[in-house]
């Protein structure tokens, strides 16, 4: 049963590699995804690497001071394939973002990432254009309402030109407009965030999705930007599709699962998303990836082999994202650091032939 289950991932992973037809101008990033899936690897990512972790915090003087500091790096001599930046906080013309990088930090950061030959995947956490709380403020339904057909029209149009310019903004070292990833609206069949399942509509979510794709793609130009969709885990393949943005939208196929009890029952929950998204994958000729996941504190000191490798082996996923090593929350870490329990564990998954770091991808 277990080779029978391999051989049809295997074959699912082919037909998503034959069948993909990405733009020529995301020909170069997907290429590296889709090499990474069809050879059974995946590359390593980790949420604001280059920012912050766990006992400091970036550089003040941002022209001058050199970007290279890393927890992963400080573990095992490398970076991640992928660095993860948010974007909140963008949309209100701040200066920092909701987790005090620098917007003109992040923008270095992830040009010299770009520059090593790394990833550099956007979220975004905006603020409740309606009760003008956070992302998580739900205490009305009306927000998303507000925005596609209401007063806040006009408002959220200036939030999206905010976040187009600093899109706009990465570069490649040759001056030319850099591919990164962007997914926003995530975990979306949750209720969590302003835009989540239970504060709006079907309709009104892809309304949603469609004026912040007309922004960026259309109105600001920028083809470059490969398009993530990932939804909250455990919610069935016909509740994932429920609220898709379509096929003409989306290059990536995610999913933002979360370890809560056991690494076993993690394993296992993580396996069955992959297990239709992989179909799902095959039906819409996309790649797929795991766009957050991580045990918060990594309470098992081999949670890299035995936990996240573990729910990942024999699957196509492209890639997988840690989340942030909080410097102001000492239990706050989703990655390796010195002196972690997990860091010897952390060696050893660096050390496997089918997780890719940034030296594996130049």
């Amino acid at each position: 049963m277990h080779q029978a289950h391999n051989l049809t991932l295997a074959l699912a992973t082919m037909a998503i590699i034959s069948c993909s037809t990405p733009t020529i101008q995301k020909t170069s990033t997907l290429e590296t995804l889709q090499k990474a899936a069809a050879s059974g690897q995946y590359l390593y990512g980790h949420q604001d690497d280059l920012c912050y972790g766990h006992y400091w915090t970036h550089p003040t003087d941002i022209e001058r001071d050199k970007i290279d500091r890393s927890d992963v790096y400080s573990v095992c001599g490398d970076y991640p394939a992928i660095v993860g930046f948010d974007l909140g906080g963008i949309e209100m013309g701040d200066s920092k973002n909701l987790d005090s990088v620098d917007f003109r930090f992040m923008r270095k950061a992830a040009m010299e990432h770009i520059a090593r030959g790394g990833i550099v995947t956007f979220s975004w956490h905006p603020r409740n254009p309606l009760t003008k709380g956070t992302a998580w403020d739900v205490s009305s339904d009306q927000v998303v309402s507000s925005i596609v057909k209401g007063e806040n029209q006009e408002l959220f149009d200036l939030w999206l030109d905010r976040v187009a310019d600093f899109l706009s903004t990465i570069k490649n070292p040759d001056g030319t407009q850099a591919e990164v990833i962007f997914r926003p609206w995530h975990e979306h069949m949750a209720s969590w965030f302003w835009w989540g399942k239970d504060l709006c509509t079907k309709e009104e979510y892809l309304a949603l999705w469609d004026k912040t794709y007309k922004c960026i793609n259309d109105k600001y130009g920028l083809k470059d930007i490969i398009w993530a969709y990932s939804p909250n885990g455990e919610i069935g393949k016909e509740n994932y599709m429920e609220r898709y943005p379509g096929d003409e939208i989306v290059d990536l196929l995610g999913v933002d699962l979360y370890q809560f009890g056991s690494v076993e029952t993690f394993v296992q929950k993580l396996r069955n998303d992959l297990s239709f998204i992989t179909e799902l994958g095959v039906e819409h000729n996309k790649i797929i990836v795991v766009s957050e996941t991580g045990s918060e504190g990594i309470k098992d000191a081999n949670w890299w082999t035995s936990g996240l490798n573990e729910a990942l082996k024999g699957f196509p996923v492209a890639y997988a994202l840690t989340w942030r090593n909080a410097c102001d929350k000492i239990g706050h870490f989703y990655g390796p650091y010195p002196g972690a329990d997990c860091e010897e564990d952390f060696k050893a998954f660096y050390e496997l032939d089918n997780s890719l770091f940034l030296n594996d991808i130049q």
